[in-house]
C-alpha cells in the first residue's frame, strides 16, 4: 500500500513530537501519538494503541535514557522492574481493550488523560 508523501510527513511530525516530549517530560506514546494518530490520521482508538505499541517495541528511548544515565538519573534497579511488569500489564491490558468498544475505550483513554493532568497540576 503506497502511502502520500502527506501522510509520511505527519507521521513523521508525529514522532518528532512524541519524541521530543518522551525526552523531556517522559510523554510520548499515550499523550502525544495515540491522540494525534486519531486526529490527523482517522485511526480508531484501537488502531492508535496498537500502532504506539507498536513504536516503542524498538529501543527508541535509546539515545535519551544514554544522557539521563549519563548525568546520573537513572534507577535501573527500578526501571527493570518496571519493565518486566509493564510488559505483563501490556498483555492483559491489550486483551481487555480488545473486548472494549472503541467508545468506551476512548472515553477511559480521555478521563485517564485528564484526571492526570489534573492531579499534576494541583499537586503541591
Amino acid at each position: 500500500m503506497k502511502m502520500s508523501i502527506e501522510v509520511v510527513l505527519i507521521l513523521a511530525l508525529i514522532g518528532l513530537g512524541a519524541g521530543v516530549f518522551g525526552g523531556m517530560v517522559g510523554l510520548g506514546g499515550g499523550v502525544i501519538m495515540i491522540p494525534a494518530m486519531i486526529y490527523f490520521l482517522g485511526m480508531t482508538q484501537l488502531q492508535a494503541q496498537g500502532t504506539s505499541l507498536a513504536v516503542m517495541l524498538p529501543p527508541i528511548g535509546i539515545f535519551a535514557a544514554i544522557n539521563y544515565y549519563k548525568a546520573g538519573h537513572i534507577d535501573w534497579r527500578y526501571a527493570l522492574i518496571i519493565a518486566l511488569a509493564f510488559t505483563a500489564g501490556g498483555y492483559f491490558g491489550s486483551k481487555i481493550a480488545l473486548t472494549m468498544s472503541t467508545d468506551l475505550l476512548r472515553k477511559i483513554f480521555a478521563v485517564s488523560v485528564i484526571a492526570i493532568a489534573l492531579r499534576m497540576f494541583f499537586k503541591s
